[in-house]
């Protein structure tokens, strides 16, 4: 068992021969062993349904394994949880209907018992270009504004753990590139360990420290690829050689497991 964590620094992740099954026998992630430094952004990368939600949620807490732990700081998620310390955007943005982009952003600090922040509301309305709609209800907004008033909300607390599962993927091409842009900025600063799931390459190689390539479910890691880019990344980094180089070297580590996990398949 882990001591209790301690979230005044960014904590580090442990998955110790982590897996999971769901009921009738369906495995979705391999036995896995892995690290992951605090401070630092991975991302994990991998065929749709191959197991990538399923592993955040279990560093989450919100899934149980079925052999293994996770510790967070040296303790079981729970712990990370009850201090605060761990928000999370997932796909389905949860936001409460009665309540504005606002209201939805500001409950989030009621919940981790921190006191209002009337100014880092406002702030964070605004890096996620939502200017004009913090009065406004989720049910007026489009798939995209949700997703964003879901970032700020995850973002709002400070955590010392940020887990995000496909943060942009219904956010316009224009707001998804600002945010790739702003966002890291802001978790460099505060030192957040940063965890997400992204199907994009580029969007990964300019997000993360740290990518980890997935195979086909049940999920294993197939390549552990680090970006040797500098923070911040400098305009039309994405166009450089290097930022390419990355790209293609995910791209054939992606191949390279689709292509082992064919035997297993028919078998």
């Amino acid at each position: 068992m882990g001591s209790e964590a301690d979230i005044t620094e960014s904590p580090g992740i442990q998955c110790i021969g982590l897996s999971k099954a769901f009921p009738g026998g369906v495995e979705v992630i391999r036995p896995l062993d892995l690290t992951l430094e605090g401070g630092r952004t991975t991302a994990l990368v991998g065929p749709s349904g191959c197991g990538k939600s399923t592993l955040l949620r279990l560093i989450a807490g919100l899934e149980a394994p079925s052999a293994g732990e996770v510790l967070i700081g040296g303790a079981p998620p729970a712990e990370i949880l009850r201090k605060a310390g761990l928000s999370m955007a997932f796909q389905d943005h949860s936001l409460l209907p009665w309540r504005t982009v606002r209201g939805n952003i500001e409950l989030a600090l009621k919940l981790a018992r921190k006191p209002a922040d009337p100014r880092a509301v406002r702030d964070l309305v605004r890096l996620v270009g939502l200017d004009g709609f913090a009065e406004t209800r989720p049910g007026a907004l489009s798939g995209g504004m949700r997703q964003r008033a879901a970032i700020a909300r995850a973002m709002v607390t400070e955590p010392r753990l940020l887990l995000l599962d496909e943060p942009f993927g219904a956010v316009d091409e224009m707001t998804r590139r600002q945010l790739a842009d702003d966002l890291p900025r802001i978790w460099e600063q505060r030192r957040t360990t940063t965890l997400l799931v992204t199907h994009s390459i580029p969007e990964a190689v300019l997000l993360a420290d740290r990518i980890l390539v997935l195979s086909p479910r049940p999920a294993r890691i197939v390549a552990d690829l680090a970006v040797p880019l500098p923070h911040p990344h400098a305009p039309g980094v994405a166009a450089t050689p290097e930022f390419n180089a990355i790209v293609q070297a995910v791209s054939a580590a992606l191949a390279r497991g689709m292509a082992a996990a064919k035997p297993l398949a028919a078998q």
